[in-house]
């Protein structure tokens, strides 16, 4: 099979039959139109043409880029490139076996967090005497009390939320449905907003044209905010879901609950926020450590 037929045929697959999110077909379609540039330049067009020499030069590829692409972004070609393959096994294809692409090794992610004095800063420095600002301070409030991902609060409508309640559905990654919780700041911030705001827009956070907010826009505001109070660090929406998780286990919250309010399918996914919230590891060293030494 011509390889430009089966990857469109792939994407089709995986957004009609998988029922997987836009942004992950497009995603897909990113890495895979990549690899598929790139095979058309070293004329290999059929899916025969897939093989290990093939896959290695590609790799070498990634460090003729400038800058060099980063191990995790590397990886991120190589996931499309298996799950291609995967559904190529599936329909009886003899092609390269998708388990035989390793992924590049890489290490612990740093993860970058507020102070508390940060937080604090950022979540009182939206001017709430504007309808911009009150907006900018409800979706401050709704990321770092729900853990939310950019494009779950950008997706949102104002009939998904009862401010009667404390919480409220999300259907996240992978189209799962999980619960969510307002804090009361998060849920005054939002009656204030919604009070001020005019029109009658399904979208719950609009411009000052009404349109619904992009993922971009909301991460202006974001890092606009942060500007503004004076925050040096890079502050996005996925910092604030960072936030979120640090501080429910920083706090003492089990790490399985922390798991599912963060709608991770893994807990190998949420363990990355365990090396800097497990505070009592210093504590024990502290009080216990060297203690049969002699002086």
């Amino acid at each position: 099979m011509d390889l430009a037929k089966a990857i469109r045929q792939f994407l089709e697959y995986e957004d009609i039959e998988k029922g997987h999110s836009p942004l992950t077909v497009r995603n897909y379609e990113l890495y895979l139109g990549k690899f598929l540039e790139f095979c058309e330049k070293n004329n290999a067009h059929h899916i025969n043409a897939i093989d290990h020499e093939l896959v290695r030069q590609f790799r070498l590829h990634f460090n003729q880029i400038n800058p060099p692409l980063k191990k995790n972004t590397r990886n991120y070609y190589l996931i499309a490139l298996r799950s291609l393959l995967k559904y190529l096994q599936k329909r009886d294809f003899k092609v390269l076996s998708a388990e035989k692409i390793e992924l590049s090794k890489i290490g612990d992610r740093d993860i970058d967090v507020l102070t508390p004095e940060e937080l604090d800063r950022l979540l009182t420095s939206a001017e709430e005497n504007t309808m911009i600002g009150l907006r900018n301070k409800a979706i401050l409030e709704m990321l770092f009390s729900t853990g939310l991902r950019l494009a779950e609060i950008a997706g949102l409508n104002r009939d998904d939320i009862d401010l009667t309640q404390k919480e409220f559905s999300i259907r996240g990654k992978g189209d799962k449905v999980r619960l969510v919780f307002l804090s009361l700041s998060a849920r005054d911030a939002l009656q204030n907003y919604l009070a001020r705001r005019r029109g009658e827009e399904p979208a719950l956070f609009t411009n000052k044209f009404g349109t619904r907010l992009t993922p971009r826009s909301i991460e202006r505001a974001v890092k606009k905010i942060a500007r503004q109070a004076g925050i040096s660090k890079k502050v996005t929406p996925h910092l604030l879901r960072h936030q979120f998780a640090t501080d429910l286990l920083s706090s003492g919250a089990d790490i399985r609950s922390v798991q599912t309010l963060l709608g991770h399918s893994s807990i190998t996914t949420t363990q990355i926020y365990t090396h800097i919230t497990n505070r009592d590891l210093r504590d024990v060293h502290s009080a216990f450590h060297g203690k049969q030494r002699r002086k």
